[in-house]
């Protein structure tokens, strides 16, 4: 019996793992995604209790284990060691491998734990709602309220008349709609379609196209535009005079659709029109060089999961202000942070199953049905993939986890279909051990280890919030200041008793702690040495985050040790010297001596020239202005 043709009863077991899948489908996407900590509390919470019921459930039952799902496990094996041994993040990078393993988790268990088409097709139904759903909010921002986000949050201003659907980035939402447009679109023209197949899966498509229109997301829509004029390419069933006139039809298709947006919408016009000045890209170039220096560094093994951020500051140029977070490029990001390794591991464990996917004989059932259980779906799904690969260039959708879990759902659909195996041999109980052992580990795994780093993180979040809140508001009371300071700092408590090896808590409670000693300046001292203590155990966890010396220096400036403070400014400006931030802390620490007052002018006029606009050193040149003699 083929690997996705089973009876039509369907075990209990599978529809607890389908429920629960398209549960944390859910939960994850209109969560903003997941890009939010206390959201990935919840969603790792179904991914490992999703993971764990699988296994123990192909246990009980003896069934076999799927190849392909094997085939990325060394990757998180070697992601982990870099986490423990090579990054000098590892509270990051520890994230950073949570991602990916709910990534390879979901594929796991949509390729082993869903054989019968009914739990498969709730799953698949889930993922067109939601896309549908994400529409009409992305026509809710663009038409009623832009600057509107899920869980109250507002839209960056970068963002205003861009529309994000469920989520927070428009061009992550654009890779989500790539994905399922290409799919839908091939129910719409599937040969032997119903009538009413064709109108209702026609107007869906529509309206995803639509949706993905609303995002003005330049490099989707390239890559949409790519893998749909591509994909006649690879029908080896069609001669190639009829495969090239089908890609050029695309082509010409696309670029039609894209003459009518450009001239109707005001605001596509201005960002094709603001590329085309730029001669392409401004910003990007500027990333993607950044990692190949940093993957040039450490070639073989990375500098280390999730380090790019910290140590794009040493390849900051000075005109460059954004906090980048990720490489915007998915594959340099991977190649910078674990290196050729892991690079191959992943990417090639990806590629060896498209490419043993590819070359196997489809199952009889692909023939056989129509709908989304026919060949054109498939196709539909493989266009869709190739589309996000190709915007993988461009963005950092990877480390999305609604895109993440998206893209295993898709691809574990297209391996089952064609790439079967066969069914269910004997089972030795060596091996259901095993499964069982497996499931308990993954449930202690989700308990004791991702369950407490996002609700640290979500604490932390909620505290540095609290303050940079307070530090927005205009001429704030004493007792909003009080207010602010007393919550950010139950907060931070909680993140540390959550996840104490999250160093930024640690920094952040420095932070605070400093903040405090403006509100009580008898307790200074004592403030300084409790920020010292915090910014201590930060810089313990890594010593490479300008930020850490820099609490580090503020907490002895408290205690008046200002020449053990100055070391630690000079050591924040080492690392990120053309940070304006670093520069202004630079500057205030010398005008605390009035001897140096002209190296402190010099270092506020550095950080006005790397950030002209920054107000507080614009106000604090003015004073050291007036002093100097």
């Amino acid at each position: 019996m083929a690997f996705s043709d089973h009876p039509k009863i369907v075990p209990s077991g599978e529809w607890m793992i389908a429920g629960l899948l398209a549960a944390n489908l859910a939960w994850t996407t209109i969560c903003l995604g997941g890009a939010r900590a206390e959201t990935m509390v919840i969603g790792w919470a179904l991914a490992g209790a999703t993971l764990a019921l699988q296994l123990a459930y192909g246990a009980w039952k003896g069934r076999a284990t799927h190849r392909a799902g094997w085939w990325l496990l060394p990757f998180l094996v070697y992601a982990a060691i870099s986490v423990a041994v090579i990054t000098p993040v590892p509270w990051i990078g520890k994230r950073d491998w949570l991602g990916w393993a709910q990534m390879i988790a979901i594929f796991w268990i949509a390729l082993n734990g869903l054989r019968h088409p009914k739990p498969r097709f709730l799953v698949l139904v889930t993922v067109l709602g939601l896309a549908v759903f994400s529409v009409l909010l992305a026509a809710y921002q663009r038409y009623i309220a832009p600057d509107w986000l899920m869980l109250g949050r507002v839209q960056a201003a970068q963002y205003l008349g861009r529309s994000s659907g469920s989520l927070g980035n428009p061009n992550n939402f654009a890779a989500l709609l790539v994905i399922a447009i290409p799919p839908v679109l091939s129910l719409t023209w599937q040969r032997g379609a119903s009538a009413v197949q064709r109108v209702l899966f026609g107007y869906l498509a529509l309206m995803l196209l639509f949706g993905l229109a609303l995002t003005i997301s330049r490099g989707a829509w390239l890559a949409l535009a790519l893998a749909l004029a591509a994909w006649p390419l690879f029908l080896r069933r069609q001669a190639w005079a009829s495969r090239v006139l089908l890609s050029a039809t695309a082509m010409g298709l696309v670029v039609i659709a894209g003459v009518m947006l450009y001239s109707t919408m005001p605001r596509v016009k201005e960002r094709l029109d603001e590329f085309a000045r730029d001669r392409g890209e401004s910003s990007r170039p500027v990333l993607w060089k950044a990692a190949a220096r940093l993957w040039g560094s450490a070639p073989v093994l990375g500098t280390g999961a999730g380090s790019f951020n910290t140590l794009f500051e040493k390849h900051r140029p000075e005109d460059f202000h954004d906090e980048p977070q990720w490489a915007h490029n998915d594959y340099l990001n991977t190649l910078s942070d674990y290196g050729a390794i892991g690079f191959i591991l992943f990417f090639g464990g990806i590629g060896a199953i498209g490419v043993k996917t590819a070359l196997r004989r489809r199952s009889p059932a692909v023939d056989v049905y129509t709908g989304w259980r026919g060949a054109g779906f498939g196709h539909g799904l493989a266009i869709g993939l190739m589309a996000l690969a190709i915007a993988c260039l461009v963005d950092f959708h990877l480390k999305i986890p609604a895109i993440g879990l998206w893209l295993a759902v898709a691809a574990a659909e297209l391996v089952r279909r064609y790439w079967p195996e066969e069914d269910d041999a004997p089972v030795e109980m060596w091996k259901q051990l095993s499964a069982i052992v497996a499931a308990v580990a993954v449930v202690v795994a989700t308990l004791a280890i991702a369950l407490p780093t996002y609700q640290g993180e979500a604490s932390r979040q909620a505290g540095r919030e609290r303050i940079d809140l307070l530090a927005m508001t205009p001429n704030p009371t004493l007792n909003q200041q009080k207010d602010a300071l007393t919550e950010a700092r139950a907060l931070l408590g909680e993140a540390i008793a959550f996840d104490e090896t999250n160093a930024q808590s640690w920094a952040d409670s420095a932070y605070v702690a400093a903040l405090w000693s403006h509100l009580a300046p008898t307790s200074r001292n004592d403030l300084g040495r409790e920020a010292e203590q915090a910014a201590r155990t930060a810089l313990k966890y890594s010593e490479v985050v300008p930020e850490f010396w820099v609490r580090l220096g503020v907490a002895l400036d408290l205690q008046g040790r200002w020449n053990d403070g100055s070391e630690a400014f000079l050591k924040a400006l080492t690392l990120a010297p053309t940070n304006a931030l670093m520069w202004y802390h630079q500057a205030y620490h010398l005008s605390l001596n009035p001897r140096v007052n002209k190296l402190a002018l010099v270092a506020v006029e550095t950080c006005l020239r790397l950030d002209p606009h920054h107000a507080a050193a614009r106000s604090l040149q003015q004073r050291l202005s007036s002093t100097s003699p």
